[in-house]
């Protein structure tokens, strides 16, 4: 999110690269919006990545079209202006010879012509590198079938859209209808947004549980056949709670929910899949490493004169301490929530588990014949039943052996 940067300084974009590329991340879908501050950091981004050249780390365009007006000349010709500075430049991501192009939205904008279909071809087909664009909106109508559409980013489909674990069902709908053009899928590890009516009215959350980031990345790594790219759903949109990287000062007013809920063990996991999905094969686990994650209040938890409203969907997750163990060798794991707490035998390997949460500290510890090898047990990862305010994010805890 370009505009979750307004403070940054090319020696950010530097740390954010590295930081991506050592977990195996290839790139940065940009998304940028209208604020003209942001052509400054888009510059500053390339800049970056110009740097790094030996990392081979790529950038690529998705105008936020939730941000960009769309309903004139004059709004195709403010997208063409970034097309035309940095399609051809050395760090942006090249598909079969051509510059890869995406979008959030954008499915209405018809840029003063007769329907979005002639909008959108204009916007493409009249910028300086004429048709050598790869374009690969996310229209929430559905992937495109008009011929200057090379693919379809399918953003919905990194949470499930209801009280249920997510499936691959809605990917095989976008791939059928995409007629074998690039698929971009998508991962997240969860979704919470708590705005109220005085400001942008979003509140929701998405059903998170179930080991999500783990689980979609295994459901992306089993069907990889039918997928091109996978984009993680985010580096840093704080506002929706589903960053991974570090929690940086550039913060859409949601400091509130934000703050103190680091998410980097999300991004330590990052680097087993990627390979996976590169590679066809799981990586083998060298290394002995414990991930917890859990909410900090009970689902049904209700807080009397709320300034913000309990978030629509509240009811969709369930009440538990997440765990995901990396083991060298069997090992015993324990979880442990509040004065509970129980113990699980697992082989080598990648595990998942989970316990249910009770009130007070939040942990975990991994031991082999009979030596603790792992105790992991952060003071600030507590879990309540009545909380002071509605946070539906997620604390997320790791350690290594």
């Amino acid at each position: 999110m370009v505009g979750n940067t307004y403070s940054y300084c090319p020696k950010d974009w530097l740390e954010d690269i590295q930081l991506a590329s050592s977990h195996g991340i290839d790139g940065f879908a940009l998304n940028i919006g209208r604020d003209p501050w942001q052509a400054d950091r888009l510059a500053d981004a390339f800049s970056a990545a110009d740097e790094l050249a030996s990392t081979h780390f790529k950038l690529f365009i998705s105008f936020d079209m939730s941000s960009f007006p769309g309903s004139t000349l004059s709004d195709a010709r403010a997208l063409q202006v970034y097309l035309d500075k940095y399609t051809r430049h050395p760090s942006y991501l090249q598909w079969n010879g051509k510059a890869v192009v995406s979008t959030f939205a954008g499915e209405n904008c018809n840029f003063g012509h007769e329907n979005s279909e002639l909008g959108w071809n204009h916007v493409l087909s009249t910028a300086k590198p004429q048709y050598k664009l790869h374009f690969i909106p996310a229209y929430f109508s559905g992937p495109h079938q008009a011929a200057f559409v090379g693919g379809n980013f399918h953003w919905n489909g990194a949470w499930p859209m209801g009280n249920h674990p997510v499936n691959f069902d809605s990917d095989r709908n976008h791939i059928d209808k995409n007629h074998g053009r690039t698929y971009m899928a998508a991962v997240s590890p969860c979704f919470f947004t708590h705005y109220g009516p005085d400001s942008w009215n979003k509140n929701w959350i998405y059903r998170s549980d179930d080991w999500l980031y783990n689980t979609r990345w295994e459901m992306l790594i089993d069907n990889r056949r039918f997928i091109d790219i996978v984009q993680i759903i985010s580096w840093n949109d704080y506002g929706e709670s589903h960053y991974i990287g570090p929690i940086r000062k550039d913060q859409p007013n949601s400091h509130a929910w934000v703050d103190g809920f680091d998410h980097m063990g999300w991004l330590k996991m990052t680097r087993y899949y990627a390979m996976a999905f590169k590679c066809g094969v799981y990586p083998t686990v060298t290394r002995d490493e414990l991930f917890i994650w859990a909410r900090p209040h009970a689902s049904a938890a209700v807080v009397p004169n709320a300034t913000v409203p309990k978030p629509n969907h509240a009811d969709w997750t369930t009440d538990y301490l997440w765990a995901v163990v990396f083991a060298i060798g069997p090992s015993h794991v324990t979880l442990i929530s509040g004065k509970k707490s129980e113990t699980f035998r697992i082989l080598a390997g990648v595990t998942k588990l989970k316990f249910p949460s009770h009130p007070g500290r939040q942990g975990a510890t991994l031991t082999r014949d009979g030596v603790t090898l792992i105790h992991l047990a952060p003071e600030w990862f507590t879990f309540t039943e009545h909380p002071q305010s509605y946070n539906f994010n997620e604390y997320v805890a790791f350690k290594f052996a």
